[in-house]
């Protein structure tokens, strides 16, 4: 008797203990719902007094739609404060405020949000964009007066990876890149294609492209995905994949959210690599450059990356990377001398594992002896696969520690055919950029026979294209060639030589305001991208910072 009575007692304790966390559960709960039929009334009482003090907008209808969002019965939570977030992007030069925004916890709060938009019809032109780590560049990813869904709160379904002969891992739409390779690389495998910054969502990439120096031998992101859920402007959810709801599957993949949100993806891996030759050297002429590029994408088992940067009179370039790199002969590389040269550098890496591969110094030595670059320039570091594939967050974190980061950003990518680089190249780099580019220029081949054509990412007919990025930043209130308006000049300027002298080039993430201009973007598959808008979001609620559509579609 004298054990049980420890024991009685300490089972009454935990009886207290439950009864006690059940009413404060209670509590909770009947708070919550106080909250809510107080916020009610006192939206009631807006409506009545014309005040704005809780809503963006005063108008009663906008009040109205307001309520009727409020009592959906949401998993995540809604909110009408602290909205400027989501009316900013990394490209700095659009800013419109949403009405509300939803931090959504499951697949049915989005499908939900946009159901309920759906049926309050075309009349109430509310939109809705999903918004994922916010680097946008033109807000794509706002919605005027609308709704903005925040992807990165949707945690479900929760990452897991699975082994086997065809190994993937499944991830909600709003989990950064970054987070799955530190998750994969846990089981020694990781994603074959990549983008250069990985703190994206896999969502956002995969409505664009994703595209990366991988991308020659794996095709882009969208090309290494093998199911999607979707919720589509009818608030409906599929699941889709090659053979089921293929239609919509390729219409996602690269449909710049206009078919549907992405909330959660099967992305195919490969074994993970454990080290990384990393390798650069410079070229004088362009001609020699692209040769040595294209000559390398077609071997097999070569690189595992291939890159190309425009260097504009960069003073003391070879010694800047010297913090990561090491030359192979010190002395030469000391006497270059960069400065008031148009330089072009190729960056190429080749992936192995030091327990189980045979040297690779040998074969990088025989690839590179086949190459016409500047003998005194080639530089070589030894890094992990992560460091190699999150390389650009440490020039990130420098740019942040500056203030450098937050400015703006009017990039422009282009996709340029093999046939039409050496005029571009020979215009733009010799009479259109005539100074420092104030960020990187990007430009390396692909194989289109690499990429899946029946997605909707619009390139090139040709076989071999370049992509070609200029990731300018503006430097506030400049007035120099560094200035915002002097860029987007600039960028104007190649988009006329582009438009008047290279009918097959494209814009990659494409920025237009005009729908003339983006059935000429989509040419003969405009009608496949109507035909889709058409089936799966007629009201064209989602994505309006696409500004593609303005209003829903019409039949003709």
């Amino acid at each position: 008797m004298s054990g049980a009575q420890p024991l009685s007692l300490s089972l009454s304790v935990r009886n207290i203990h439950i009864m006690g966390s059940q009413t404060s559960a209670i509590l909770q709960n009947i708070n919550l719902l106080l909250h809510k039929i107080i916020t009610v009334l006192l939206l009631t009482c807006t409506l009545e007094s014309n005040t704005n003090d809780l809503l963006p907008s005063s108008n009663h209808y906008s009040s109205s739609v307001s309520l009727s969002l409020m009592q959906l019965p949401f998993d995540g939570h809604l909110s009408f404060h602290n909205l400027h977030f989501a009316a900013q992007d990394f490209g700095g030069l659009f800013s419109s405020l949403p009405l509300a925004v939803l931090y959504p916890r499951s697949v049915s709060d989005i499908s939900l949000a946009v159901s309920h938009v759906f049926q309050l019809g075309p009349s109430s032109d509310l939109k809705v964009a999903a918004r994922g780590h916010g680097h946008s560049l033109q807000g794509q990813a706002q919605a005027p007066g609308g709704l903005v869904i925040s992807m990165e709160s949707l945690q479900k379904p929760k990452m897991r990876v699975f082994t086997g002969k065809t190994p993937f891992v499944e991830v909600p739409g709003g989990e950064l890149w970054i987070n799955i390779l530190h998750e994969t690389l846990k089981y020694g495998l990781a994603p074959s294609s990549w983008t250069d910054y990985l703190h994206l969502t896999v969502g956002g990439t995969l409505s664009n492209g994703g595209i990366s120096g991988q991308a020659f031998r794996h095709g882009p992101q969208i090309n290494n995905v093998y199911q999607l859920e979707v919720v589509t402007g009818k608030g409906e959810v599929f699941t889709c994949s090659e053979k089921q709801n293929s239609d919509l599957f390729h219409g996602v993949l690269g449909g710049l959210g206009q078919f549907g949100i992405i909330t959660s993806a099967r992305i195919s891996l490969e074994p993970a690599a454990k080290k990384v030759k990393w390798i650069r050297v410079l070229y004088h002429d362009f001609s020699s450059f692209s040769k040595d590029q294209e000559q390398l994408i077609s071997l097999e088992g070569a690189f595992d990356y291939i890159e190309g940067f425009v260097m504009v009179n960069r003073t003391g370039l070879l010694n800047n990377w010297r913090s990561s790199f090491n030359p192979k002969d010190p002395v030469q590389a000391s006497r270059f001398n960069s400065e008031g040269k148009t330089l072009y550098c190729l960056e190429l890496a080749k992936y192995f594992d030091p327990d189980v591969d045979e040297p690779v110094d040998g074969e990088i030595e025989r690839l590179l002896g086949n190459l016409g670059y500047i003998s005194s320039t080639l530089f070589m570091s030894e890094v992990s696969l992560l460091e190699f594939l999150d390389r650009v967050h440490v020039s990130e974190l420098k740019l942040r520690e500056s203030g450098l980061w937050e400015v703006p950003h009017p990039w422009l990518n282009l996709l340029v055919p093999k046939s039409e680089i050496d005029d571009f190249a020979r215009e733009v780099f010799g009479n259109i950029l005539t100074g420092n580019s104030n960020g990187p220029i990007l430009i390396y081949p692909v194989n289109k026979s690499k990429w899946n054509r029946q997605t909707s990412l619009v390139t090139p007919r040709e076989d071999i294209f370049y992509l070609v990025a200029f990731l300018s930043s503006a430097m506030p209130f400049s007035t120099e060639k560094d200035g915002l308006e002097q860029i987007l000049a600039r960028n104007q300027n190649i988009m006329d030589y582009c438009k008047a002298k290279l009918p097959g080039t494209n814009q990659y993430l494409p920025q237009y305001n005009k729908q003339e201009d983006w059935e000429a973007h989509y040419g003969s598959r405009w009608e496949v991208f109507m035909r889709r808008k058409l089936k799966y979001d007629p009201l064209a609620i989602l994505s309006p910072g696409q500004r593609i559509f303005r209003n829903k579609i019409q039949v003709t």
